[in-house]
């Protein structure tokens, strides 16, 4: 009997919960809807950029030392000669260039004296040698030369240039750099039939690695026992920032930022300079960035940086086009009525003016902002340097303007 009766409750119970789970009901799912979906994902990563402009704006771009400053001393040197590019096919100087005679004279005058009027050759043309002399360039090494025509000749394709020695601005009798090689103008210049061709300036050409440091330049990088860092735009901010990063990794850099572009710093103990110039340059600080936009209206080009704010204003773009049209009209006589055709010009004249678009900008714009209002207004590059412009002659834009 115990037996039975367990079977039975146990029955019963199963029974109890199979109608249970029969009569639950599950809540169906919501069904999704992507639309939705994508406008908050647009909103999230609109707010996400919105942030990083904002941490950009308090503090900085995160950059390398060495590619915002250089060290005091270390700098390239320009170098400067005159030479002579001969083998020319006939596109040399004239003799409305009659330096070019006595130039090659003066080359050939070891060897042979020439009368430089007798010298007519068209295959010849002078032109000025220039180089950049990089720091810490050892005797031997190869840096790339420019030669660009001084005279009237037309091209200096196929030309080589005979050996040239390039000085400094302040030693003029100390040749650093000797230049020698064919010259390549990267383009071509053909003329046939009174019909030419012509591919990027023939005029100025390449030696790649065609000049041989002869000379070295002496650099100094510590004065008085001084270190100098060099910022290339100066700022402010941005020197008390590299200031306080420097003391930050080693103290006894001692570093003080004298101006807005200078970093005075000690030689700590034990350290070169070169490695102090190593550990400096690789070293990482938060750069601040001035507001700025860059118009080029020749291109249409326009470059704004991220902080750039602009206050409360009302932009207004409305246009006008007139359309003037000219239309013949021809009256011709019928047959055998011995009649002349007639011809009269027809004008018409209409005005289209399409109504104006407004809108208005709040307090703390953005630039995200300004780039949808240029959207939505549909305007052209010219249209927003003119729009940039004004509002910066209002006082909304709260940026330098600079115009290339």
């Amino acid at each position: 009997m115990a037996i039975l009766r367990h079977t039975l409750l146990g029955s019963l119970l199963l029974s109890v919960a199979v109608a249970l789970a029969q009569t639950t009901t599950v809540p169906p799912k919501a069904n999704p809807d992507p639309q939705k979906d994508l406008q908050q994902a647009q909103l999230k990563a609109d707010q996400s950029r919105r942030q990083a402009i904002s941490d950009a704006e308090k503090n900085g771009t995160e950059v390398r030392v060495k590619d915002v400053a250089r060290f005091r001393g270390v700098r390239s040197n320009q170098l400067q000669g005159i030479g002579l590019v001969v083998g020319l096919n006939g596109t040399g100087d004239t003799k409305n260039t009659p330096f070019t005679a006595n130039l090659l004279a003066n080359a050939m005058k070891e060897k042979t004296l020439i009368d430089p009027k007798q010298l007519k050759s068209k295959n010849v043309a002078v032109v000025f040698v220039s180089a950049e002399l990089p720091p810490f360039a050892s005797p031997g090494n190869r840096i790339d030369i420019t030669v660009t025509s001084a005279g009237d000749a037309n091209s200096l394709q196929g030309g080589y240039l005979l050996r040239t020695p390039l000085y400094g601005p302040v030693d003029s009798e100390t040749a650093y750099v000797v230049s020698m090689g064919p010259v390549s103008i990267g383009g071509f210049n053909v003329t046939s039939g009174g019909a030419s061709l012509q591919k990027n300036h023939t005029t100025v050409g390449k030696l790649p690695s065609g000049g041989i440091v002869e000379q070295s330049v002496a650099t100094t990088m510590i004065f008085d026992g001084k270190m100098y860092l060099e910022l290339e735009d100066a700022d402010f901010t941005t020197a008390q920032r590299l200031a306080t990063k420097l003391n930050e990794t080693d103290k006894t850099y001692m570093a003080i930022a004298e101006d807005g572009g200078t970093i005075k710093l000690s030689l700590p103990e034990g350290k070169t300079p070169v490695q102090i110039m190593s550990e400096v340059e690789g070293l990482k600080f938060f750069s601040d960035t001035a507001a700025t936009v860059v118009i080029n209206e020749n291109t249409g080009t326009i470059v704004m940086g991220g902080n750039v704010r602009i206050g409360p204003a009302l932009v207004a773009k409305g246009s006008l086009t007139v359309r003037i049209e000219q239309e013949l009209l021809i009256s011709q006589p019928n047959p055998f009525s011995f009649g002349a055709t007639v011809v009269a010009e027809q004008t018409k004249v209409s005005a289209e003016e399409q109504p104006a678009q407004v809108t208005m900008m709040g307090p703390t714009t953005t630039i995200a902002d300004l780039a949808r209002i240029f959207q939505a207004l549909k305007i052209s590059a010219q249209d927003m340097i003119a729009i940039l412009e004004a509002l910066r002659a209002q006082g909304a834009l709260k940026a330098r303007i600079k115009t290339q």
